[in-house]
């Protein structure tokens, strides 16, 4: 394993560690690729290692027993993925897959166990995250079934932009029909919708955020809320 004594990682868990901590745990974290397509779990499947983002964007999706899934969270560059590991259990029941591609950093399962045990600066900071991925998951499920899918998408759009720290995302018509649970037709008439507005450029897969201001302004109230609450320290 590489030398991490002088690691500077872009992950927030792991940028707010004091640096005793994260000079512990330096030895122990491995820098891995994220590349699109990854799955980084399967549901029911052992967890060996959670992983913290940097700038890429994890999709947490749920599947029903005849094969219909919906994105349930996003995860970047302000988390961590398979946080249940440390809450008790060996595996998660949903699939984690990489949506949008870029680096990260990984753990094995019993040592981040160790160190979260020691109720320190990770014990802390992993539940914080915990209490606002179940503000994004409660919102998500709120805002699927009252908000149209244009606003939806929207704040699908914002969001992303806001872990990838990018304007420009790169994003399949299966992608985008899980997140919105629709169909082809439906994605490609919203996101025409969101274009016609001036909002996005949406064109081969590739989709450009050219108002972003104007899409703040005409996405659903659930950005906000879910925005605000990964603000809080």
């Amino acid at each position: 394993m590489k030398d991490n004594t002088r690691l500077t990682p872009k992950n927030d868990i792991l940028n707010a560690l004091p640096a005793d901590d994260l000079a512990r745990l330096s030895p122990l974290l491995e820098h891995v690729d994220l590349p699109h397509g990854k799955v980084l779990y399967q549901p029911d499947v052992p967890i060996k290692h959670v992983y913290f983002p940097e700038h890429a964007m994890i999709s947490v999706v749920a599947y029903t027993d005849e094969g219909q899934a919906a994105e349930v969270a996003v995860i970047g560059g302000e988390g961590a993925t398979g946080v249940s590991v440390v809450m008790g259990s060996n595996s998660t029941h949903y699939e984690n897959i990489v949506q949008l591609p870029n680096g990260g950093w990984r753990i094995k399962t019993k040592d981040i166990r160790e160190e979260f045990a020691r109720n320190g600066a990770l014990h802390d900071l992993l539940l914080r995250f915990t209490n606002k991925l179940l503000v994004q998951v409660s919102q998500t499920a709120l805002c699927n079934r009252v908000h149209t899918v244009e606003k939806r998408l929207s704040k699908w759009l914002l969001m992303s932009s806001d872990r990838t720290e990018s304007n420009e995302m790169h994003l399949t018509q299966e992608l985008l029909a899980m997140m919105l649970g629709a169909n082809r037709t439906t994605v490609t008439r919203t996101a025409i919708v969101l274009q016609d507005a001036g909002f996005i450029s949406y064109k081969r897969g590739k989709i450009v955020i050219l108002d972003r201001p104007g899409l703040e302004d005409y996405t659903c109230e659930c950005y906000e809320v879910i925005k605000a609450a990964y603000a809080q320290k």
